[in-house]
């Protein structure tokens, strides 16, 4: 994965075709931001479809037309709906360049990193067909005491890796940002809706790497 000279603690890198146009989400300071989404596709027949957040500032609108493929790089950042009874977590992509790729341009990029915090207990799972799965938590940190929260997901040998990690531990994290459609029963009625999550392919854990080199440069013979 290419995240060279982005040393962010959240950077995504994603590419795709806009299936939703612009619609205004909200104010700050006087500046608008809007949101749309788009389509990147995976190496399956499948592709997931993501929200887009971008500021006025950053590029015409009216630019951002359905049928059109866009390269943007940014963070994913969350924030609370209040709108519903219940506090709900929304994931959304934040823009902070975009390219308007060529109609022969076929990029489907879709990569992201995170250092960040686990700050909710993994959750260790197998589905019926003995596939492993781990969910967790990471809150990463931002600018003027924010942090956005991070929901994750990794499978086999990074499943049980994240099964034993403590509430606190410093991890990183890469991968992909994947959209998933699942259902929630509502009194009688079945709701369908559209959770987004890093799928993990690759992990690190900082302090775990830095005392293993001490404990290398400590083993090492003093040159002479």
């Amino acid at each position: 994965m290419q995240f060279d000279g982005l040393p962010e603690n959240n950077t995504v890198l994603i590419a795709g075709t806009i299936i939703e146009g612009c619609v205004f989400s909200h104010e700050v300071y006087g500046e608008g931001f809007y949101t749309f989404r788009i389509s990147s596709e995976r190496l399956s027949d499948k592709a997931d479809i993501l929200p887009v957040t971008i500021s006025e500032r950053l590029i015409d609108k009216e630019l951002l037309q359905v049928g059109k493929k866009v390269d943007i790089t940014g963070q994913l950042r969350s924030y609370n709906n209040y709108n519903s009874k219940k506090n709900r977590l929304v994931l959304t992509v934040f823009a902070r360049e975009i390219r308007m790729l060529e109609e022969d341009e076929n990029k489907s990029e879709n990569q992201i990193f995170l250092n960040g915090f686990i700050c909710k207990a993994p959750v260790y799972r197998k589905t019926p067909f003995g596939r492993e799965i781990s969910d967790i938590l990471v809150a990463v940190n931002r600018a003027y005491n924010k942090s956005d929260y991070i929901p994750c997901i990794a499978w086999g040998r990074n499943a049980r890796y994240m099964a034993n990690l403590e509430v606190g531990a410093n991890i990183r994290v890469w991968g992909r940002v994947q959209s998933r459609i699942y259902q929630k029963r509502i009194g009688d009625e079945i709701e369908e809706r559209v959770a987004y999550e890093v799928s993990v392919s690759k992990i690190e854990l900082p302090e775990r790497m830095d005392a293993a080199e001490e404990e290398q440069a400590a083993e090492e013979p003093a040159a002479e």
